[in-house]
């Protein structure tokens, strides 16, 4: 069975959907506060190694884990909404099959109550 990094293309393919994704979430006014004064370009390498390993890569993800790495947000549900939306635009305008991103939004529910700090 092939996975779901692999059907949506693999290394090129996360990488395209995480610069993507982060020019939609700079612009989203509902989120955009939470990512001021970072270091972008850690942020979107921490985030293409934690999507390739999610999505059933290479596992070369050293961060944290997803309640520490958001425990200091005070993120609600408004602002993980906002994040998935992100995401799921991103993936349909790079083509993705509405299955394969219905596998995305699984992923993300499975962390939420850490990523939520509940």
């Amino acid at each position: 069975m092939t996975t779901l990094y692999e059907r949506i293309g693999g290394e090129g393919a996360v990488n395209a959907a995480v610069e993507l994704f982060y020019q939609k979430v700079m612009a989203d006014s509902r989120i955009n506060a939470f990512f001021e004064g970072l270091d972008m370009a850690a942020q979107e390498a921490k985030q293409k190694a934690f999507l390739t390993f999610a999505f059933g890569g290479p596992n070369n993800y050293t961060g944290k884990d997803m309640r520490s790495a958001h425990a200091h947000l005070g993120l609600e549900e408004e602002h993980y909404n906002a994040v998935v939306e992100n995401l799921a635009a991103t993936l349909k305008e790079l083509g993705v099959s509405d299955d394969d991103i219905g596998e995305v939004a699984g992923i993300a529910d499975s962390v939420k109550d850490d990523v939520l700090n509940r």
